[in-house]
Order: structure tokens, then sequence, then C-alpha cells
């Protein structure tokens, strides 16, 4: 009988754990205004970690305010494809509203790549 319970109890507790809050499979949602986020507050988007977020911060202040989020492929570190990933979560008025950490999923890698063991 308790063999046929361990399963049971193993299947509902990750029903559980899926269901509880913070395990969301959803994106977080908001945006970080260019004009006024903080360092911190720019490393939410995904892929800007510490550096790129001050010189984002830094073309900022030698600038002037970002008039379009286009005007981001400017700071340097920062292309067409970074600014494709980054567009859903960017404004350029409002407040910042986004709190969590964007994480892409990882590129697959090409077929034939070598390893560097």
């Amino acid at each position: 009988m308790i063999r046929r319970a361990i399963p049971t109890v193993v299947f509902l507790v990750s029903l559980l754990a899926l269901a509880a809050p913070g395990w969301s499979a959803e994106p977080p949602t908001g945006v970080v205004n260019l004009n006024t986020a903080t360092v911190e507050q720019l490393q939410l988007l995904p892929r800007v970690g510490p550096s790129l977020a001050a010189r984002i911060v830094a073309f900022r202040e030698a600038n002037g305010a970002f008039k379009k989020v286009d005007e981001l492929v400017a700071v340097r570190g920062i292309g067409e494809k970074a600014l494709a990933n980054m567009r859903p979560y960017l404004a350029v008025k409002g407040p910042t509203t986004l709190t969590e950490k964007i994480r892409l999923p990882r590129r697959p890698k090409k077929a034939g790549a070598e390893s560097k063991d």
C-alpha cells in the first residue's frame, strides 16, 4: 500500500511546486525607462550586466535623454539584435515598472561547433 502511495505523493508535490508563486513560466512584465533608470534597474534587462548598464547611463548623461528606444544602438555593446531582445521591456516615458531580471533562453549551439575542452 505504501509503495503505491509514494508515486502519488511525489506527483502531487510536483504539481504544488509548479503552482507555487514565483514558479510561473510567464516572463516578468514591466518596462525600464531609459531616461530615469538606475544602473541597477537597467541590469534587469536581458543580457545587460553592470558594465553595459553603466555605459547606458554614461551615454544618457553625455548626450541627454533618449527620444526613441531605437537610439539605444548608439551605446557601445548594443546592436540591432540586442535591441530586439530588449525592446519589449524599454520605454522613454513613464515609470520603470520592471522588478525582475529578464532571462532569455540560451541559444542552441551550432552543429559542428567544437568545444573548448
